[in-house]
């Protein structure tokens, strides 16, 4: 008897989930969460998976419900006889804790590894880590996808002419350069200084915007202190436009209110993270295709590089 697919979701990604399964031209998993008075939460899969390669679908966005809810989904699948668990996080939180930067922290993107490996996971799909190196904490494969595959294509598709990149921090010069190259433009950087997280004091651009439009890049928009202190001050500094590509839409405390009163003139997002607020501003450009071939080359054995762009 043939291996079966099956894939689930965690309440947290049923949105985007239930694409990746049409995409894929199968149906999303029956799973059933038991929810107790005191906040407790006990999750089930209401089909067999015995002998299944079996996707769980769940961005670890907060609250850190979401994370359990995939760990003891996990663990439900390895005591019910999976035959391979592939732990699908569009968004792996807690990735920008990767390291000490400071005396007597955590490394919550290495107990993150951890705890998933513990709970039994075979592989790992993500997009867009805040650092390559997470891909190191795991002992098992780790498929890391880029939303460049889906933004540069779109960003060709624009027509725009006079196109500069550029990063919102020196941070994100990696990727900003990588996007240059294919795009054979040249790339700015902004130049930010701050004394506590999510407060920028002081910023300055280095190349020059006059007259060009621009295309910010990075992984992840949180507060949007930082990528809408830099649309401004690449407009002051001559730009003719300023619009911004990001993939992970955390959106937090007054992003909303700083994107809509910002000179940004369109945030363009994936939904590995759902919108709370609408906005003639954010654009969301789907993942679920990407991630619905990756599945079928991780079910057939067949490489993922084909997937790339840069």
């Amino acid at each position: 008897m043939s291996t079966g697919v099956k894939i689930f979701s965690g309440t947290a990604s049923t949105y985007l989930a239930e694409k990746i399964a049409k995409s894929y031209g199968s149906k999303l998993g029956e799973v059933s969460v038991l929810r107790f008075s005191d906040g407790e939460f006990q999750p089930s899969f209401e089909e067999t998976v015995r002998g299944d390669h079996v996707f769980i679908i769940q961005s670890t966005f907060q609250p850190s419900d979401n994370l359990f809810e995939l760990l003891l989904m996990v663990d439900a699948a390895k005591r019910s006889s999976a035959k391979s668990i592939i732990a699908v996080l569009p968004y792996f939180g807690f990735a920008r804790q990767d390291r000490k930067d400071k005396p007597r922290v955590s490394i919550g993107s290495k107990l993150v590894a951890n705890l998933l490996s513990a709970a039994g996971v075979s592989r790992v799909i993500t997009m867009d880590l805040h650092a390559d190196q997470i891909q190191g904490f795991f002992e098992v494969p780790v498929d890391h996808l880029f939303a460049s595959t889906i933004f540069l294509p779109y960003i060709k598709n624009m027509g725009l002419d006079n196109i500069i990149m550029a990063a919102p921090d020196t941070g994100g010069t990696k990727r900003a350069n990588a996007y240059s190259k294919y795009l054979n433009v040249d790339l700015a950087i902004s130049y930010k200084q701050r004394k506590v997280a999510n407060k920028v004091d002081s910023m300055t651009v280095i190349g020059d915007v006059e007259g060009k439009n621009v295309i910010l890049v990075d992984d992840i928009i949180d507060t949007a202190g930082t990528l809408t202190k830099a649309a401004d001050m690449m407009i002051e500094k001559g730009a003719k436009s300023v619009r911004a590509f990001l993939t992970h839409p955390v959106l937090s405390g007054e992003a909303y209110e700083k994107i809509e009163s910002s000179k940004i003139t369109a945030l363009y997002v994936t939904d590995t993270i759902p919108i709370k607020q609408k906005s003639d501003k954010i654009k969301v450009l789907s993942v679920a295709d990407l991630f619905a071939g990756v599945f079928r080359s991780v079910v057939d054995n067949e490489s993922i590089s084909s997937h790339f762009i840069v």
